[in-house]
């Protein structure tokens, strides 16, 4: 009981907005008559919220050093700007551009990581710096226009399926249903393996019981979701995009040493200093991650749209710090997980589908999106006193 009251406190902060999550996907369910988890709106969901979660990401990391970067929003429309002129205006092939984009990501958070690691301006007036610029730039690229179209390929990747054509049995597409069980397998898999390693070496273990529930509850998440994809298009290429960008930033976060290196600096720097960390380096190599995954939000954005607008990714900063915020991220730094980033984006996903079902003017939708906000980070600094009061 020791292990599991433990695991509950050391949790809180993300079990609490997955239990919030859970709350308000019933609450719009009920009062939208049920639209809100139809197969089309789950898959709806998925794309308008993509480009939130992809940024989210790379923000968490950011947050964990007890910075943000605003120039996200800028930097997504400036690559997809960039973008545009390429295959638009260039008839570039739609890999090389795509590659090339990403260069120009890594670059401009390079860019940023040098004033704020090594020049030690800042971070939010290098950023702030950093949104005005490319916000600029984009505007001086498209001079003023929209440029479209793109090709089929490059809209592809973000609102595209991966196809079941002749995989459909019973109107369910099959490769949705499959991978559904296979992450499902694979999930208990990890949990078995985690179980052993940590009896193996001495480490206190949860309750079999909990255990054998949090994983049917995880289990059954997973296979509603694939089988509401599979009711309609089957899974959307962006959301394996995504998949796959948690799955990689978890295992950097939590299992390397650089992910450790991040924590650490987000604690207290000058102790990490002290400790061997080259907080320089750390510090440098977050923002040029942060310009990556920029990149690699804009070309989402600008295939969504099918096009290079001077107005795209408009408040995208505030909607990735929010999400982070909003899944238990500390806004001193060094407290957050990659997961909790998603299911904080996730909330900020269904209140917007929720109320724009429901009609709620945009308005309201800003305010009450704050006051969620305010009530999490409330939340964090609640947990955190009671904890050290303990």
């Amino acid at each position: 009981m020791d292990s599991l009251k433990q695991y509950f406190k050391s949790n809180i902060r993300q079990y609490g907005m997955v239990l919030a999550l859970v709350v308000i996907m019933f609450f719009f369910q009920i009062v939208t008559g049920g639209i809100l988890l139809k197969p089309a709106n789950v898959t709806n969901l998925i794309l308008q919220n993509s480009y939130v979660l992809i940024l989210a990401v790379g923000m968490l990391l950011c947050i964990l050093t007890g910075n943000i970067d605003l120039s996200v929003g800028s930097v997504v429309a400036f690559v997809g700007a960039v973008s545009a002129v390429m295959m638009v205006d260039w008839n570039m092939p739609v890999l090389p551009a795509i590659l090339i984009a990403l260069l120009i990501g890594i670059a401009v958070g390079a860019f940023h990581g040098v004033f704020i690691a090594y020049l030690r301006i800042p971070p939010f007036i290098v950023t702030l710096a950093g949104m005005l610029i490319f916000r600029g730039l984009t505007m001086v690229i498209l001079k003023g226009q929209t440029k479209a179209p793109f090709e089929k390929s490059f809209q592809a990747i973000a609102a595209g399926y991966i196809s079941g054509e002749g995989l459909s049995i019973a109107g369910f597409n099959m490769i949705a249903v499959l991978t559904g069980i296979v992450l499902s397998a694979l999930f208990i898999l990890g949990i078995a393996v985690n179980r052993r390693n940590q009896k193996k070496y001495g480490f206190e273990v949860l309750p079999t019981g909990f255990e054998t529930i949090r994983a049917l509850i995880v289990v059954a998440a997973i296979n509603w979701l694939t089988l509401s994809l599979a009711l309609y298009n089957g899974i959307p290429v962006v959301m394996v995009v995504l998949f796959g960008l948690v799955l990689i930033y978890t295992f950097i976060t939590q299992k390397t040493i650089f992910g450790r290196h991040i924590y650490a600096l987000g604690g207290n720097e000058k102790a990490a200093k002290l400790s061997g960390v080259k907080t320089k380096r750390v510090m440098f190599l977050v923002y040029t991650n942060m310009g990556l995954l920029s990149a690699v939000a804009g070309m989402v954005v600008a295939g969504r749209l099918n096009a290079a607008t001077p107005k795209a990714g408009t408040m995208f900063e505030l909607d990735a710090i929010a999400a982070c915020f909003i899944g238990g991220a500390s806004a001193s730094g060094g407290i957050g997980t990659v997961v909790g980033a998603i299911v904080g984006g996730l909330v900020m996903g269904v209140l917007n589908n929720g109320m724009s079902i429901m009609g709620v003017s945009v308005d309201w939708q800003q305010a009450i999106k704050g006051m969620v906000l305010l009530g999490a980070v409330c939340f964090d600094v609640y947990t955190k006193s009671k904890s050290q009061a303990d």
